[in-house]
């Protein structure tokens, strides 16, 4: 149906904004970061799959390619049969091709991430929401859902597995003090579990960019910063500051551009990489690759 022509909405990089395609399912708006999306198609005929989750429909194979098709109404909760005017977002993150059946695509949005506020707990409960925020587009509130949160519930095996720190066989304990900014809470945990794993145990978690921001701020007011920040590692999409944004203000002050800052996130692609190198981020890996992180904080911070 179509494709997404990211070069005519690049954003310039560290500028703190979001480019958000909206659909709907049962009338309802939701909303994707347009950097996860390739296209949009008609749905198709799909094939179902035995031993799967009942949110999976199955797969389909358009140009050769074969792609699982997840129905996201079914996901959210949504009764109904499948519409033949539906339609299929064809997204890749964490270096996946993955087809979601929505509804209707109304169109793109450009905001900041200061405009994108957490779901309170009232919506969340326990925090581990399938929101990641709730945004205002043109006077209209969007939900903007959590894809990685999605995917890493119904195949967990894609998601980030402790099992590759295991591997590593006994690890000495290490003191350095890490500010990770992750915005999911199931990721965030997930991470933190594999870094305490790996011998890593003065983590300090941020559910965005902004609290971590705040907190180097507050450190560097106080003149203390080394003894309390070695490293520093973060998601690229969250609400109120990105990574990039973060990674700019890092690395463009004198007083913390020398703190190794890692991005990790599952929207790593080779334009992404750009961005990154141009703002300074030491290294920058894709999830869930959560081994290879490990190694490379090993050598960022060896002695």
């Amino acid at each position: 149906m179509a494709n997404v022509d990211k070069s005519e909405i690049l954003l310039e990089s560290g500028t703190n904004e979001i480019e958000i395609m909206e659909f709907t399912i049962a009338g309802n708006l939701y909303g994707i970061n347009v950097a996860k999306v390739n296209e949009i198609i008609l749905s198709d005929h799909v094939k179902a799959m035995p031993h799967t989750h009942p949110a999976v429909e199955g797969i389909f194979k358009p140009r050769d390619t074969v792609i699982t098709v997840i129905n996201l109404p079914l996901y959210l909760g949504y009764q109904g049969e499948p519409g033949e005017k539906d339609l299929f977002i064809i997204t890749n993150f964490n270096k996946m091709t993955i087809a979601f059946r929505v509804h209707t695509v109304i169109g793109i949005s450009r905001i900041s991430w200061t405009a994108i506020q957490k779901p309170d707990k009232t919506i969340s409960g326990s925090g581990e929401s399938v929101a990641t925020g709730i945004a205002q587009c043109n006077n209209q509130l969007v939900t903007i859902l959590d894809f990685e949160r999605i995917i890493a519930e119904i195949a967990p095996e894609t998601s980030i597995q402790v099992s590759e720190i295991e591997q590593m066989g006994e690890r000495e304990r290490k003191i350095h003090p890490i500010l990770v900014a992750e915005d999911s809470a199931l990721l965030s945990k997930l991470i933190k579990d594999a870094l305490l794993k790996a011998g890593y145990s003065n983590l300090h978690m941020f559910s965005n960019g902004l609290d971590l921001w705040e907190y180097v701020v507050k450190l560097k007011k106080a003149n203390d910063i080394d003894g309390n920040v070695s490293l520093i590692i973060t998601d690229i999409e969250m609400p109120q500051m990105d990574g990039h944004r973060l990674t700019k203000m890092i690395k463009s002050d004198p007083q913390l551009k020398h703190i190794p800052l890692v991005i990790f996130s599952s929207l790593i692609t080779e334009e992404m990489r750009v961005k990154g190198r141009e703002l300074g981020a030491n290294e920058q890996l894709s999830k869930p690759e959560i081994g290879h992180l490990v190694a490379v904080i090993d050598e960022l911070l060896k002695d």
